[in-house]
């Protein structure tokens, strides 16, 4: 049976790609004190093992799993990228190259004090510093050295070798790095810090969102009881007597029969009518002549929530308050304005000027939504189908730039195809967040071809050098755990100080922003939980997108640097 086995993964190689990743996400799942494999880590590991068999898979799956994984990565972050550049969060960029670079040179450092050659070198930075998707350029450099089939062979086995050695440090020691010893280097008190931060702060704290019930605008039903001052006005003289708000007369039933209420419906008393509009608004309507009661049919309304691209010539220049006296703007709320290339939040006030190219978050019924978003511009609803003529032609347009080569003083420079794929996904993820228009990819899509996308890629590479980790891993196991945590530790040491006395951060975000540049999740969980606030994730966004890009661009970089 055994025999049969493994016959049939040397014939079907498919399979034991799915084999690993199977048991990848399965193991990586659990956890012991918050510290967890992770599903690329056993991937790897599964891979190795599975390899084991002597299975050959072609170099071509894993190059094309890569590319969408690095394409998902670029679009992912590429809004935070931009902005980040652009914006208030220069610093924090900059802090975060500065970061990348403390890690580049730390592993080329260590690597060349132990004679590591290239293939190890790269192996201890992707694994010493948790960033599994480098070893793929470093791969491309690697295939490009113009090495001998044996010496590239080697090269390429060692890598994943040196990345499953020095990964576990390279998680669990960031992560107590920053978290425990951080504050305790740096003397802050992170908790307090955090709370000081957070009193600062507090004013403009938003409510309500996903995950809050509370909600802005609802829909409440009414009885218009005998005398009630807007029995006999039409729902659009009723509405302006709150001159203060929004209210909008949705529906009404009438004699038991429930109708769709316009500007000129005439209301009567003993109506039932739905009622749209902010909360404090509706709850302050509760009074002598308004009796608020239940009635699920009336309020069972078809309503969406989306971004309207405005594209519109005539909504150009208009303040809110002109936009508002259109017929299609009645029933629809404004919750957002966002502009410009870095998507800045436009204040919500009658006199806001609205231009071409803002993106308006607007909620109401879906025949409003659709009848203002024909005026206005462009609708972007929320769908699960992905743009795959967006995906694969921008994958297609990076992975041709990236395949140029320059020479320099006879000095071959490419950014490769997955290095193009990257930044095709940075380009494009960016012009969709401020031009709505195309390119779409659910959350779902864009994780899948992140997590499957890489472990698809990690299952390959494990499953190809299998048969010489063995060996590998008896000769080069203690000290090169050693080496790696070494690598580990001494960028993060001199990120802390860096962001202390050198950019100056606040003590609350300085060890979200070390590791954000370092893009180890697993230590900003762990820097939360010591300072029992959420607050030290604001110094994470930026300097994750700076970070993810530098460190993955780095696995090209130190094979150059190696050679």
């Amino acid at each position: 049976m055994f025999d049969w086995f493994v016959s049939t993964l040397r014939s079907y190689p498919e399979i034991a790609l799915f084999l690993s990743l199977a048991i990848g996400y399965y193991v990586g799942a659990f956890s012991y004190k918050g510290f967890s494999l992770g599903a690329v880590t056993s991937t790897l590991i599964a891979a190795v093992i599975i390899g084991q068999l002597g299975i050959t898979i072609s170099s071509n799956v894993k190059s094309t799993f890569f590319l969408l994984f690095l394409f998902a990565v670029g679009y992912g972050v590429g809004p935070q990228f931009v902005r980040g550049i652009a914006k208030d969060g220069a610093p924090q960029a900059l802090f975060a190259a500065l970061v990348c670079v403390f890690c580049l040179g730390a592993a080329v450092v260590i690597a060349k004090m132990a004679g590591y050659h290239p293939g190890y070198a790269a192996g201890l930075y992707a694994g010493s510093q948790t960033i599994s998707a480098s070893m793929g350029l470093a791969t491309d450099a690697i295939n490009r050295l113009g090495l001998s089939p044996e010496q590239t062979k080697d090269y390429l086995d060692a890598m994943p070798v040196a990345y499953a050695v020095t990964y576990i440090f390279g998680t669990v020691g960031s992560a107590v790095i920053l978290a425990q010893l951080g504050p305790k280097l740096l003397g802050i008190d992170l908790a307090k810090a955090c709370k000081d931060y957070e009193a600062r702060l507090g004013g403009g704290k938003e409510i309500g969102g996903p995950g809050s019930v509370w909600r802005r605008f609802e829909l409440r039903a009414f009885r218009l009881r005998e005398g009630a001052k807007v029995a006999g006005m039409r729902a659009a003289e009723a509405e302006a007597l709150v001159p203060d708000a929004r209210v909008f007369v949705e529906r009404f039933r009438r004699d038991g029969v429930i109708e769709d209420a316009t500007a000129d419906t005439v209301l009567r008393e003993g109506d039932v009518i739905a009622l749209a509009g902010p909360r404090e608004t509706l709850v302050n309507l509760i009074g002598q002549n308004a009796e608020e009661v239940e009635d699920a049919e009336l309020l069972d309304l078809k309503a969406e929530g989306i971004d309207i691209y405005v594209t519109s010539k005539d909504a150009d220049g208009k303040t809110l308050t002109e936009l508002s006296r259109m017929p299609t703007a009645r029933g629809v709320f404004l919750r957002k304005i966002v502009r410009g290339a870095t998507a800045v939040s436009i204040p919500i006030l009658p006199d806001t000027i609205i231009h071409r190219g803002d993106i308006l978050t607007v909620v109401g019924r879906t025949q409003d939504i659709a009848a203002v978003a024909k005026t206005l511009g462009h609708a972007d609803r929320p769908s699960d189908v992905a743009d795959v003529a967006f995906i694969c032609g921008a994958i297609v347009l990076g992975a041709l730039i990236g395949a140029i080569v320059f020479k320099v003083g006879g000095v071959p420079l490419t950014l490769s195809t997955a290095g193009g794929a990257l930044i095709s996904g940075l380009v494009f993820g960016w012009l969709r967040s401020v031009h709505p228009t195309f390119g779409r990819i659910p959350s779902s899509t864009v994780w899948f071809m992140n997590s499957v996308g890489l472990n698809m890629f990690i299952a390959v590479v494990g499953i190809s050098a299998g048969p010489g980790f063995v060996k590998g891993l008896q000769t080069q196991g203690v000290g090169l755990f050693l080496w790696g945590a070494l690598a580990t530790a001494i960028p993060l040491i001199l990120a802390m100080f860096a962001g202390k006395y050198v950019f100056r951060f606040d003590p609350a975000i300085l060890l979200g922003a070390c590791a954000g540049a370092r893009t180890t999740t697993a230590a900003l969980g762990m820097i939360c939980e010591t300072a029992g606030s959420q607050v030290p994730a604001l110094g994470y966004t930026v300097t994750y997108a700076v970070g993810n890009t530098l460190l993955t661009i780095w696995g090209m970089v130190i094979i150059i640097l190696m050679t």
